[in-house]
């Protein structure tokens, strides 16, 4: 049986084929009795309209392309959870560029932006290059950016949080307990890409230690690549010194496993000898009993999705920035420092 065309659904609905291709594509110009019918018919004849030709019956890809660094950190994948959750209701595919590499970021944020290749950009913790940012901003299709923290961003749409502000809320509990013997676990401040999340981190850290009257100590910080293993590595030799500190702030949740990893391999009992304070709330970090900040992830992907899906329908005279705050969220890895592990000076 040949299958049915648009002009089989046409002649037989009594219209001609425009008016279909206009209920297709929901224009409004096109009566409701009218569309039910074209729907009618089109589910008797069992006609599924292409979607090549749908595409280019409105002009438009039917795409949001998003941009993300480094797909499989758990930080990532949560923030891809929200975004799908809007997209899954449109009519928008969704397609996922991962980059892990400087030349990569600069490719793509030279050529994604284009009504050729996609109806809108989301661009997830990728701070883009100076000299880039006006032919983004020049582009024919939005760009919105998530947690992206860098000068020149204030001429597009952002969801964004606060680490800073964050850093200090993790280390201010540590200090609510009782410690004052605080070390830091992060990346390492200069990297290829621009992150600032760590950097920004150990500014709130190191704010609310001295709002407490001290000050962090140089061999209590330990920056290196992201990853629970080098982590894992960093914390073992603050662990391991004469005078260590009574708690860690980590800068991720990934890096805080690496430091309760580390406490058991020197034999420290997490929270009763050290306490442990994590950042960003991922999944495994309830399951953990992790104390750590919630910077929403799942939250900011998804308020990303539906900022983007509103300024494809309308471009806006002016930019939106919507902050999403960082919260504590108090489990089983902090608690008061002992008498025996509080080792002052």
């Amino acid at each position: 049986m040949a299958r049915a065309t648009i002009r089989d659904v046409a002649k037989q609905a009594g219209v001609s084929v425009a008016t279909v291709s206009r209920a297709l594509n929901g224009s409004g110009i096109v009566k409701s009795g009218t569309r039910r019918r074209v729907l009618e018919v089109m589910a008797d004849l069992g006609f599924n309209p292409n979607a090549a030709a749908r595409r280019l019956s409105l002009g438009r890809t039917l795409t949001i392309t998003v941009l993300v660094s480094y797909l499989t950190r758990p930080q990532t994948v949560e923030r891809l959870h929200g975004v799908d959750e809007v997209l899954s209701d449109s009519e928008f595919d969704l397609v996922v560029y991962n980059v892990e590499r400087v030349d990569k970021r600069d490719h793509y944020l030279r050529t994604l932006p284009s009504p050729q290749r996609t109806d809108g950009l989301l661009v997830i913790s990728l701070p883009p290059r100076p000299d880039d940012l006006p032919r983004i901003a020049a582009a024919d299709v939005p760009v919105v950016f998530i947690d992206t923290h860098t000068p020149g961003l204030e001429a597009f749409s952002q969801v964004i949080g606060d680490d800073v502000a964050g850093g200090e809320l993790a280390t201010r509990h540590l200090i609510e307990l009782g410690h004052r013997h605080i070390g830091f676990i992060g990346d390492a401040f200069d990297n290829p890409f621009g992150f600032t999340s760590s950097r920004d981190r150990h500014a709130g850290y190191t704010r609310a230690l001295e709002a407490a009257g001290t000050a962090p100590r140089a061999n209590w910080i330990g920056l290196g690549a992201h990853g629970r293993y080098e982590a894992r590595t960093l914390a073992t030799r603050i662990l391991s010194q004469p005078k260590r500190p009574t708690a860690i702030f980590a800068s991720s949740d990934t890096q805080a496993l690496g430091v309760m990893a580390a406490a058991r391999e020197v034999g420290l009992r997490v929270p009763d000898q050290l306490s442990v304070i994590g950042y960003d709330d991922i999944e495994a970090a309830e399951y953990v009993g992790l104390t750590t900040v919630r910077q929403n992830l799942f939250e900011t992907g998804r308020r990303g999705a539906a900022l983007l899906l509103r300024e494809i329908g309308a471009r806006p005279q002016k930019p939106t920035a919507i902050e999403v705050p960082p919260e504590l969220v108090i489990r089983g890895t902090t608690a008061p420092p002992t008498d025996a592990v509080d080792l002052g000076g």
